[in-house]
């Protein structure tokens, strides 16, 4: 991150400007510029973007916070959500409004978006019109009158980041108020746990009446206003701005007027991204600089070696352009030509960044974190100690119970009318409380991701070594102590601990399931310790509620076992299982040999024709296809076993691994020195088309890895595909180079858009330490943890909120995410150590 060189800082001087300290004028609109329609259909202006409706609320999450009307003020997205809403303060899973449609009134210069509920043959269209000093109009039209049954539900609503607003004042009309850092109320007396209104019965809202950066008015020309703090319902909820609708109104049902305040002249000032954790000498050093197009860029930059007499520049040259990704332009700064180890930073446009190592131990331990401690953190049916923490108590023991069928959950697990189970909908399951990782902040099991744990953490210590031991698991105690070691190396106890749960759904249903996860809404927003997030007892619907018998409960807070027997997660059990059978080979030869057992069979049933998805869905372009997951599967029983029958199954599966090349590019060169040369020269012949294919892809953006634009950020894909060619680099290396690699770990560990913050929690000299895990609500971070990262906010808003925990397509770890980054962190070592 940047420091400002020792003067007044630009925030300083702006909120100066704003309050009027002495030799200070009064901050003025005079000179702000109307908006205009973007080809994308936004408005825009100088420091000013109005997204509207280019980004839609979720079909299965709902609302994610990332919907309706938007605001990017001073380039941070400010506002969203702006769409009529039947609640004063809606939940992730409240209703939410269907997307039909968005056009441009060219007559007015009016982007005009249709929307409706359909299930209260509610239909609207919302009009925004820019205004002449940077403000614009927004209004509301019903489809018909609003009926009376509707009245106090329907209203328009605008969220507002509570991280941007925390500890500033607003103003109804000319009532002062204070933004509450804690939700503190006040709430509705009727037992509804509704909110009340901050503030309320006004025709004008300025929020951060003090801040010019984040000052935002609203003039309501219809119905009163209402500001609610939504957190106090929900902790992901935002501070929301709202007018409701009356009874029987129809056109300008609700008529709002935004200024929000444009600082005169505004430029975001760059940010100069590189890999926080630093480099080796050897190896190329680039570091991109993200430049608002309005900026007067330098065209030379620095490095500095610091040392105990102060900075030494030690590098001064010139930066060559990259192009315009999104909405900024970059340029690079290439000090490649140092190699000798100390601690620099670099130094742009009057500003330095935060130090970063050269050193040929860079990247040693970059990977430990997240085996030791995020793994370990996961760890589900296991209590979770470090040091004096307590991470979990032994969670999850009462799992699991069947659940019913014909059945869509709100986190989007299915279940048809076939069980594929021998238990009725609501009995017990024994057998499952036992290994496994919990998913992410959510507290599920998903299946698959457990098999890519298990077969990452394989992958990594073959390939590379993963010796290290700073854990003591106790399965038979259900316990795991962080920092203690016990004499047994770490990934080959959470190879086992994953496998454990993977044998357990074999031994019970024959196959593999998709998944455990909590049954009830309420429960599955529990934040905090995982093992008080059921009773740990087995549910007896013959108990009365909170009663005790034994080992059981008349509590139904039992997790749900979603069964449907879908090949592709079979499959994928099948190689992580015979992936494990090499691992725990010495350590644990029965389980090695149960695994193995296990793996043949699952992967036996699969093969007596085409592999279908099982669902009835077409996912042949999926990485998690089962066409993609018979070919990893049949890889790692021809590695584990040598056995002839799985070299000739992959010899008729290279026409997928040809149509599926990117994603079983990895398996496919794993197989290299079992197969024969026929096969070695098509995979040679896939290699030059992929890569050719991937530098074109690559040359969209300047970070040389691929960046997915779609409704989650893509940190896993990017460490995916550095592990993936640096397997590539080592079976063909005049074909593919060891840079790509070295990008991908550049790029999650701080050369980045919107930010320079690792991704990585705790790893670097900067990184991200407000993630979305068990305890976001906190707003802390898990220790080695991966998040999703930057998210493109449709059109062209790379964004990476820093200090926001609870969006979680850019916040939220999950298990075989970080498992991914340990096998591509050490392929980067391996990477680095060539380069020397």
């Amino acid at each position: 991150m940047l420091k400002p060189l020792p003067a007044l800082s630009a925030s300083v001087a702006l909120c100066a400007l704003a309050i009027g300290l002495p030799g200070f004028p009064i901050a003025s609109r005079a000179d702000a510029q109307a908006l205009s329609v973007s080809p994308a259909e936004t408005l825009e202006g100088r420091g000013l973007s109005v997204i509207i409706d280019q980004n839609q609320f979720s079909p299965i999450f709902f609302d994610e916070k990332n919907a309706g009307i938007q605001i990017v003020l001073h380039g941070e997205r400010i506002a969203t959500d702006g769409a009529v809403r039947l609640d004063k303060t809606p939940e992730q899973w409240a209703p939410v409004p269907a997307f039909l449609g968005r056009s441009v009134d060219r007559a007015t210069n009016t982007v005009v978006v249709r929307s409706a509920y359909k299930a209260q043959d509610l239909g609207y269209r919302v009009r925004v019109t820019p205004e002449g000093d940077g403000a614009f109009r927004i209004a509301v039209d019903l489809d018909r009158p609003l009926p009376a049954a509707m009245a106090g539900k329907a209203g328009f609503n605008l969220d507002f980041l509570p991280s941007s607003y925390f500890g500033k004042t607003y103003l109804m009309d000319a009532a002062g108020g204070l933004f509450p850092r804690h939700p503190t109320g006040p709430m509705a007396k009727d037992g509804s746990g509704d909110p009340l209104p901050l503030a309320s019965g006004g025709h004008s809202l300025t929020l951060a009446p003090e801040d010019p950066l984040t000052r935002v008015s609203i003039t309501s020309d219809s119905g009163p206003l209402s500001l609610f703090d939504a957190r106090a319902r929900a902790q992901n909820g935002w501070f929301v701005v709202r007018s409701e609708i009356a009874a029987g109104a129809k056109d300008d049902a609700v008529v709002w007027h935004v200024r929000p305040n444009l600082v005169k002249d505004w430029v975001r000032q760059p940010v100069v991204s590189f890999n926080q954790a630093g480099y080796t000498p050897g190896r190329a050093k680039v570091a991109l600089i993200e430049l608002d197009p309005n900026f007067p860029a330098p065209r030379e930059a620095e490095l500095v070696r610091l040392g105990s007499d102060g900075e030494q520049v030690v590098l001064r040259a010139a930066t060559s352009p990259r192009g315009r990704y999104t909405r900024y332009d970059y340029a690079a700064f290439d000090f490649s030509s140092v190699r000798a180890p100390g601690v620099y930073a670099i130094r742009y446009a009057g500003r330095t960044t935060n130090p970063f190592r050269i050193a040929a131990d860079a990247y040693a331990r970059i990977w430990q974190t997240s085996l030791d401690t995020f793994i370990a953190e996961q760890m589900d049916h296991m209590g979770i100690r470090e040091q004096y923490r307590v991470w979990s108590a032994p969670s999850h023991l009462d799992d699991a119970r069947q659940a019913p069928p014909n059945h869509v959950h709100f986190d989007g697990y299915r279940m048809g009318p076939n069980l594929d189970s021998p238990f009725k909908p609501g009995e017990h399951i024994p057998g499952l409380a036992v290994g496994g990782f919990q998913d992410a902040g959510d507290y599920d099991i998903q299946t698959p991701e457990n098999a890519q744990v298990v077969r990452d953490l394989v992958w990594a210590r073959e390939l590379y070594g993963l010796d290290w031991d700073e854990t003591s698991i106790d399965e038979r105690a259900r316990a795991v102590e962080i920092r203690k070691p016990d004499g047994v190396e770490d990934a080959v106890q959470q190879i086992r601990h994953g496998t454990l749960q993977l044998l357990a759904q074999y031994k019970v249903f024959g196959h593999a399931i998709v998944g455990i996860v909590d049954p009830a809404l309420r429960q599955y927003a529990h934040l905090g310790d995982a093992g008080s997030q059921t009773d740990g007892r087995r549910f007896d619907a013959a108990l009365k509620t909170g009663e005790v018998r034994d080992d059981a409960s008349g509590t139904a807070d039992d997790r749900w076992a979603f069964t449907t027997d879908l090949p592709a997660n079979s499959l994928a059990v099948a190689g992580a299982l015979a992936a494990a059978s090499r691992a725990l080979r010495v350590s644990d030869p029965a389980m090695a040999d149960e695994a193995l057992a296990a793996a043949k069979a699952l992967w036996a049933r699969q093969q007596t024709g085409k592999v279908q998805s099982g669902d009835g869905r077409d996912d042949s372009a999926s990485p998690r296809s089962a066409e993609v997951a018979n070919v990893t599967a049949t890889v790692e029983l021809l590695l584990t076993t040598k056995d002839r029958v799985y070299a000739d199954r992959l010899r008729r599966l290279q026409p997928v691994i040809a149509r599926t090349f990117a994603f079983t590019a990895g398996p496919a060169v794993r197989a290299l020195p079992l197969m024969d040369a026929r096969y070695r020269a098509a995979i040679a012949g896939a290699v030059r088309a992929f890569k050719v294919q991937t530098d074109r892809d690559l040359a969209s953006n300047p970070f040389g890895v691929p960046i997915t634009e779609g409704s989650w950020a893509g940190s896993n894909q990017v460490v995916s595909f550095g592990a993936t060619m640096h397997l590539l680099h080592g079976a063909f290396p005049a074909i593919v180079g060891n840079d790509y690699t070295l990008n991908a770990i550049d790029y999650v560990l701080g050369r980045h858009p919107a930010n320079n913050l690792s991704l990585v929690s705790t790893v670097g000299t900067a990184s991200k330490l407000i993630g979305y895990g068990h305890n976001r609500a906190d707003y802390s971070f898990i220790p080695g943890g991966l998040v999703p990262g930057v998210l493109i906010v449709k059109p062209d808003l790379p964004e990476a909120k820093t200090d926001w925990p609870f969006l979680w397509f850019e916040n939220e770890y999950t298990v075989s995410t970080t498992s991914a980054y340990i096998l591509a962190a050490r392929a980067a070592e391996a990477s680095a150590a060539e380069a020397r």
